[in-house]
């Protein structure tokens, strides 16, 4: 009898769970909530009036568009990122986040809708592009933490001092006011600083080799893994901007080519 109960549990977990999951996948998505940072200018920032701009804004948008879908837009930080998808807070997070194999352990993935590259910024001052982890030892580099960058810096730079930061920006203002040697980020982002606060003392140094297994193939949507509809529906309308132009007309827009390099 004992045994029989038992089976029947079991039947009936799998059976529920086996429901969830086809309930998920048979969710038609007529209205998507949005994750992203707001800190990660030219992909995602909040601006003066606190309003949300950037290339991955108006790209998501294009792609709700494309979808006829209605989208709202959750701004959460950076090292919760993922733990708020998973707990139902949103539904894909669209963040400059890399498809890497570990993140893969935790949450689906769109296709890649941009590819950029990865460089070391430091004081106008320095001579020498030399960026590689013999050159650089002794020094302090900074890197915004629980992302790509920072995990590089702890697999290949252990001559050097990895310190992580919150955000970008807080990283990009240790390195303007000498408390760093250098930082590690995404090219387009370190651009926008230099361009910006960091117009006076920082240039780019030179790009940084990519690690496939640290860096994935590039920047793609995060979902959770149930969520294959939406997962589907995503690719299809990201494949439709490609065809179209509209990704590589977004992404001039805001980061002066087109997304896939």
């Amino acid at each position: 009898m004992k045994r029989l109960l038992i089976g029947s549990l079991i039947a009936a977990t799998v059976l529920a769970t086996g429901v969830v999951q086809s309930q998920a996948q048979q969710k038609d998505w007529k209205e998507i909530r949005i994750g992203t940072e707001g800190a990660y200018p030219p992909f995602n920032n909040l601006n003066a009036k606190k309003e949300l701009e950037g290339f991955e804004i108006d790209y998501a948008n294009a792609l709700c568009a494309k979808m006829q879908v209605k989208c709202t837009w959750v701004v959460q930080d950076w090292d919760g990122i993922i733990p708020a998808l998973l707990s139902n807070k949103y539904d894909v997070i669209v963040a400059g986040m890399n498809a890497t194999d570990e993140r893969k352990k935790r949450v689906d993935f769109t296709s890649v809708y941009t590819r950029t590259p990865i460089s070391m910024a430091g004081a106008k001052s320095i001579a020498s592009t030399d960026v590689s982890p013999d050159a650089l030892k002794g020094k302090t580099i900074g890197a915004q933490a629980s992302t790509i960058h920072m995990n590089f810096l702890e697999a290949h730079y252990k001559g050097s001092t990895a310190r992580g930061y919150p955000t970008q920006e807080e990283a990009n203002l240790d390195l303007l006011n000498g408390r760093l040697d250098y930082i590690v980020a995404d090219r387009l982002s370190l651009e926008d600083f230099i361009k910006g606060k960091g117009k006076d003392c920082c240039k780019i140094v030179a790009d940084v080799k990519r690690d496939p297994t640290i860096h994935g193939p590039g920047v793609a949507m995060a979902i959770r893994k149930e969520d294959t509809a939406l997962r589907d529906k995503l690719n299809a309308a990201i494949e439709a901007s490609q065809k179209d132009g509209s990704l590589d007309a977004i992404g001039k827009k805001w980061l002066g080519f087109a997304p896939i390099q």
